[in-house]
């Protein structure tokens, strides 16, 4: 693999930190992976005998979508432009008479409002774009619905700054404003809506909370621009840098979480298969954020170093994949039948065994294709890619596309 596990002591002091960490993640991840191979899952086994026969399914669905390979970041950026609309040329000339910093800062404002709404929508929901006479479901839904209320100045307090988010709107933001922008209705029921419109008007609060990372008057989420300019040294900042301070920026947001020593860990769950502490950290939104913020950050100029720090992304459709494809069997056929809590030993397992198996999906890749990490980041095989891939498999075998393990989502995670 060409990411390399270090084995890092831990403290009482550091665990936060540590936790807050690629490293921690694959390394727990890991640690679950060896318990399965081991033979000791109650759930899972894993048949690597299948790694090449699903390197060669997404690379047809790479070759498919980007013929040539110019893959470009997965991200929140390739949602806004879903059905090959060109929807961001019109936002970007909106945003032409702010200087390159602001610029960004707006460009902040939208990925993070747009993906933290980005929870699994259910198989119902629909959003209809009335400007294209278009329908859009999931992930490019909920993108498309939120790009249109930011554009319309729905998270802004100040008429006069419509392409904005501030704490003030957030926190303000109401049940029937986020309905009507996102079109839920008894007919058009969205899973989650409670929990995503609770997770914007906490982020309103949060954003008050942290005046160095946001701002004093008024705080934006974009602002976090300015905060992570502290960390560039030689024009240059790394992936890692990024997914730490939007762990520290938003970890109060999430609720209901694990907590240690005061702190709340966010998208980090126990599994009794872990040693010591038996915590598992994912950080799934927060990676997809991380990943969504790179382009803004390098529209300043920067170049963003460690991309392969970051792992893959533990959700339905890249676990999706790894289970239609075979590489991941279910022991027991009932864990297919009926939902499961994200905090439930099943659901972690499956995580923890997406993180790894993307990191060798990734390796048969690059090796079927002669290419080296630097040019076709793990970031970049997720795009072309596996969570393609993980859609087109699940819409092969089941009629409705909905991934083989059922979620209870509650809005925050998937």
């Amino acid at each position: 693999m060409n990411q390399e596990i270090i084995s890092t002591p831990i403290t009482q002091r550091n665990l936060v930190s540590y936790l807050r960490s690629p490293i921690a993640i694959r390394e727990r991840c890991e640690e679950l992976f060896a318990m399965v191979l081991e033979g000791n899952s109650s759930y899972f086994t894993c048949n690597l005998d299948r790694l090449g026969q699903v390197a060669d399914y997404v690379i047809d669905v790479m070759y498919a979508e980007y013929p040539d390979l110019h893959i470009p970041f997965h991200s929140r950026w390739r949602h806004f432009e879903a059905g090959g609309i060109e929807r961001l040329k019109d936002f970007d000339r909106a945003l032409a008479h702010l200087e390159p910093t602001e610029k960004a800062v707006a460009k902040l404002d939208l990925a993070i409002l747009s993906i933290l709404l980005d929870a699994g929508a259910g198989s119902s929901w629909v959003y209809y774009e009335e400007s294209t006479e278009s329908s859009f479901k999931r992930s490019e839904g909920l993108a498309i619905a939120s790009l249109h209320m930011f554009s319309q100045g729905s998270f802004s307090s100040d008429r006069h700054q419509i392409y904005c988010a501030d704490a003030r709107k957030l926190q303000a933001l109401g049940e029937s404003e986020l309905a009507t922008g996102f079109q839920v209705s008894s007919e058009n029921y969205l899973v989650g809506f409670s929990g995503r419109l609770k997770l914007l008007q906490k982020l309103g609060r949060v954003l008050l909370s942290k005046p160095e990372m946001f701002g004093t008057t008024n705080p934006r989420p974009g602002n976090l621009v300015h905060y992570l300019s502290s960390k560039v040294k030689n024009n240059k900042l790394a992936a890692a840098s990024i997914l730490e301070a939007l762990l520290e920026g938003f970890s109060d947001i999430w609720p209901g979480r694990l907590q240690f020593d005061g702190v709340n860990l966010g998208d980090v769950w126990s599994h009794p298969g872990i040693k010591d502490d038996g915590f598992v950290p994912f950080h799934k939104l927060s990676q997809w954020l991380t990943y969504s913020l790179l382009e803004p950050l390098q529209e300043l100029g920067w170049e963003i170093t460690g991309l392969g720090d970051l792992t893959g992304l533990p959700e339905y459709r890249n676990g999706g994949l790894c289970i239609d494809l075979g590489l991941i069997e279910v022991k027991r056929p009932n864990v297919l039948r009926s939902p499961h809590p994200v905090s439930s030993e099943v659901i972690v397992e499956w995580r923890a065994l997406t993180v790894i198996m993307l990191d060798r999906i990734a390796e048969k890749i690059r090796e079927k294709l002669d290419m080296t990490p630097k040019e076709l980041p793990l970031v970049k095989i997720l795009q072309g890619g596996t969570w393609l891939a993980g859609r087109k498999i699940a819409a092969e075998l089941r009629t409705d596309g909905i991934p083989p393990i059922q979620i209870e989502s509650d809005g925050t995670v998937f």
